[in-house]
């Protein structure tokens, strides 16, 4: 009897184990849901308090005096290795910038083989290349007539008598000496541009419906335009009628660029260098119309039919003149 029932504790004992797993795998069938519903519920318990302090805590720990989880040895370390690093890029971008200006000049480009002739500008060049007004209406033409104003105060006959000398026309103005030294330039007075000068017509012309536009180069260091003749301009009618434009005078002279002007030496070298302009006087536009005209200059090196570039050689605009 004794043996029978300790056979059958020891199976109570085996079979328990195994019981208790059927009866978890019973439960888990029964309510599937039920463990995953126990960390939600412990997520669920903190409140933005706890949040607001575990953050409180990160940012500054007094116990471990630890912020953001650094110590201040920590934080020294390590800003330390990125000022050390920087300096060294730093330092290093510097002494590679130094290299490279210890092989430019600042006086006179390295490489000029590739420089094309000279571009031209307008002025003056408020909204692009459109020149439209009425003569009726001061407000309309008046930002053009200041704009001629302010570009022209470099040109005042008293400031150019001052800052620079009278040169021999017709020959260029070669200046010996290293390029370093300072170069000297000719005279371009704003009376050379009679009309178009704004002396005597403070308007330029364009209260009478006969507005002047300068015409200027791009300056090239070294650049000797028209193999020593003289460069001219001329104006046409682009596309459309030519009896929309009937009659333009130039200024100084038949319109040309004097050679005494050149070469450029640098804004280093020749700081009081003002460019040498060329006025166009536009006595008679066909009123009411859009009148594309192009201004060209010519001369021996100089290209002004490249129409991949419009302002190689000439310029293209449009005036537009109301009554």
């Amino acid at each position: 009897m004794a043996r029978n029932t300790s056979t059958s504790g020891m199976e109570v004992q085996l079979r328990s184990p195994s019981q208790k797993l059927e009866n978890k795998h019973e439960e888990k069938v029964q309510d599937p849901n039920r463990g995953k519903d126990e960390p939600k519920a412990d997520m669920g318990s903190k409140t933005w308090a706890d949040l607001a302090g575990e953050m409180k805590i990160f940012l500054w720990n007094p116990e471990e005096r630890t912020c953001l989880g650094r110590t201040a040895k920590s934080w020294g370390l390590i800003l330390l290795f990125y000022f050390i690093f920087y300096t060294c890029l730093a330092g290093m971008f510097a002494f590679c910038l130094y290299v490279m200006l210890l092989t430019l000049s600042p006086y006179t480009p390295r490489f000029r083989d590739r420089v094309s002739p000279p571009g031209v500008m307008i002025r003056p060049y408020l909204n692009g290349f459109t020149i439209a007004f009425n003569v009726s209406q001061p407000n309309t033409w008046q930002p053009y007539v200041d704009s001629m104003h302010h570009f022209l105060a470099a040109y005042d006959d008293k400031v150019q008598e001052e800052k620079n000398i009278e040169c021999v026309p017709g020959q260029y103005f070669i200046q010996a000496g290293n390029e370093s030294e300072e170069k000297k330039a000719c005279q371009f007075k704003r009376s050379l541009l009679q009309n178009c000068s704004g002396i005597e017509d403070p308007t330029f012309g364009y209260s009478k419906g006969q507005p002047c536009i300068l015409l200027k180069m791009n300056r090239i260091i070294g650049y000797r335009p028209g193999a020593g003749v003289p460069v001219s301009v001329d104006c046409k009618v682009q596309k459309g009628n030519e009896s929309h434009l009937r009659s333009v005078d130039f200024y100084p002279g038949n319109g040309t660029f004097d050679l005494m002007y050149y070469p450029y030496y640098g804004k280093f070298t020749h700081v009081n260098y003002t460019s040498p302009l060329v006025a166009m006087h536009f006595t008679d536009v066909q009123k009411d119309y859009q009148v594309p005209i192009q201004c060209s200059l010519n001369g021996k090196g100089i290209i002004n039919d490249l129409n991949s570039d419009r302002f190689l050689g000439r310029i293209i605009f449009t005036l537009s003149i109301g009554k």
